[in-house]
Parts: structure tokens; C-alpha cells; sequence
């Protein structure tokens, strides 16, 4: 069998979307949440590798899972973040609901709507905010602002990575019933700019995406500890200005990313912003 480590893709945190345990968070909390991070990323090169079998994948994620569940040691990222719950006291459910959803990526790759796509952000985003919270010892109360924006993250991600997604692995997030909606096919996806009925189908998918970010608007407002809020009003910032890119910029065709010089400057004004209010 395949190690999970031959499947590495190479991405690391710096190539994400949107900060991962940035120096704004306190040095003791950084660890645990990159243990969490690698532990992530190498289950996600797992389910998205083009060359490995959908059979091969589910035997490295089960070994992932065996790993957390402390009946195996096969994997060295869930080997560290095992470790790491224990030392700190958190819960590994997190872990095991990531795992599903990429255990779910091996077998599923067509949506039927947005509460299936929904439940698929319950498995695949929203556990990674929860973890983080976890880690710094806020209240659960602050689950639902997080999933709203963990899930909206999610589909910003799917919507960037449409064309991708679909070339590459076959997989399709986009609903079928608002392709359907709007005119458009599956096998729109494979062309090289956006037919006007996909378009029309992008936007309505940013508009259900905006109401994600409106109920997680006092999120940060609501974690206790500074730093951690200020990062997440810098993540809350950095999507609401991909949304709006969303609607004007073809995914197929364009650039649907932030450049390092943009989102820095985003994030200085989001982080001012967070300043001013937890001052207020």
C-alpha cells in the first residue's frame, strides 16, 4: 500500500486561502493548531490525488483514522496530532468528522443541492474552526457563528476551484439543482471561460454564500481571547472581498485569488477595524 506521505501534493499553509495559526495567535496555541493543519493537509492530498484508487485512498484514510484512534501508528501526521490532543486535553471528534468528508471525496463527487453541500462543510470546514476554538478554550456557544463561516470559506474554495476540481478529478461541489436552475451543465466546467448560464449559477451560489458571512458577522466579536478574534474578523474580511470577486471574475478564466501584497493590506485594515471595536 501507497504511504499517505507519497501522495503529498507539496501545498503548504503559506499556499492557503486564508491564514493558518498566523504569528497573531499566542506561541502556545500555534502548535497544537498546525498539528492539526498538517494532519489536514496530507488527508486532503489522500482523497484529491488524480493517480491513486478510490480503494487505495480509503485504506491510507482508515489507516489516519486507526492512527487517531490510538489502535494503529501508520501515519506520522496522525501519529503528532494525537499526541498533541492528548497533551492538551482536546477531543479527537474533530479529527475523525474531517476524515469522513474526505473519506465521503473518495466516493462522492456529485451534489444533488446546497443542504447536501451543506453537510458535506459540517465534515470537511467546520470541524477546523471548532478544533481551533477548542484550543483556545472558547465557549461552544460560538459553534454556529463558526460553521457559518467555516461553510462559507468552503464554497468560496469550491467556487474558485470549480474548473479544477472538475478537470482534474471529476469531482463537482456546485449543486446540480442550481446548474439546472440556471441552464447550465456539468459539462460547462470543462470549457475554458464560463458559459453565461454557469456564470448566472456562480452568482446565485455567492449570493447563498453571503448569507453564510452575515450570520457569522459577530463572530469575532464573540471569542474572548484578542488575538484569536482579531484573526478571525482578518478571515471574515479576506472572504466578503472574494465574494465580491466571485460575482465580476470567471473562475474558469481569471484570477479568483488574493495576492500576498492584497490580502496583506486587507488584513491590516480588518485587524484595525477589530482593534477599534474591541476597544468599543
Amino acid at each position: 500500500m501507497t504511504a499517505a506521505a507519497q501522495l503529498a501534493s507539496g501545498k503548504g499553509y503559506k499556499d492557503e486561502n486564508f491564514p493558518v495559526a498566523s504569528a497573531l495567535l499566542k506561541r502556545e496555541h500555534r502548535a497544537p493548531v498546525m498539528a492539526f493543519y498538517r494532519f489536514a493537509r496530507a488527508a486532503d492530498d489522500v482523497a484529491d490525488n488524480e493517480t491513486a484508487s478510490a480503494d487505495e485512498k480509503l485504506a491510507l484514510l482508515g489507516a489516519m483514522r486507526a492512527t487517531i484512534a490510538g489502535t494503529h501508528d501508520a501515519d506520522a501526521p496522525s501519529v503528532a496530532l494525537r499526541e498533541t490532543m492528548a497533551g492538551h486535553d482536546l477531543s479527537a471528534q474533530h479529527a475523525f468528522d474531517l476524515l469522513t468528508a474526505f473519506e465521503r471525496d473518495c466516493s462522492i463527487d456529485r451534489y444533488a443541492d446546497w443542504p447536501a453541500l451543506i453537510d458535506y462543510c459540517r465534515y470537511s470546514a467546520m470541524p477546523v474552526g471548532r478544533y481551533v476554538l477548542d484550543v483556545h478554550g472558547e465557549d461552544p456557544a460560538t459553534w454556529a457563528a463558526n460553521d457559518a463561516l467555516c461553510a462559507a470559506l468552503q464554497v468560496i474554495n469550491h467556487l474558485q476551484d470549480c474548473g479544477k476540481d472538475y478537470q482534474a478529478i471529476g469531482r463537482v461541489y456546485l449543486p446540480l439543482d442550481v446548474l439546472a436552475a440556471h441552464g447550465a451543465e456539468v459539462s460547462d466546467l470543462g470549457k475554458p471561460v464560463a458559459t453565461p448560464q454557469l456564470r448566472a449559477a456562480l452568482r446565485d451560489l455567492v449570493a447563498r454564500t453571503e448569507i453564510l458571512l452575515v450570520r457569522s458577522a459577530g463572530f469575532a466579536r464573540a471569542i474572548r481571547d484578542r488575538r484569536l478574534a482579531i484573526e478571525v474578523a482578518i478571515i471574515h474580511r479576506l472572504a466578503r472581498d472574494l465574494t465580491l470577486r466571485l460575482k465580476t471574475h470567471d473562475p474558469l478564466s481569471q484570477r479568483v485569488h488574493h495576492g500576498k501584497a492584497e490580502m496583506f493590506g486587507l488584513a491590516t485594515l480588518a485587524a484595525a477595524a477589530q482593534l477599534v471595536k474591541g476597544r468599543g
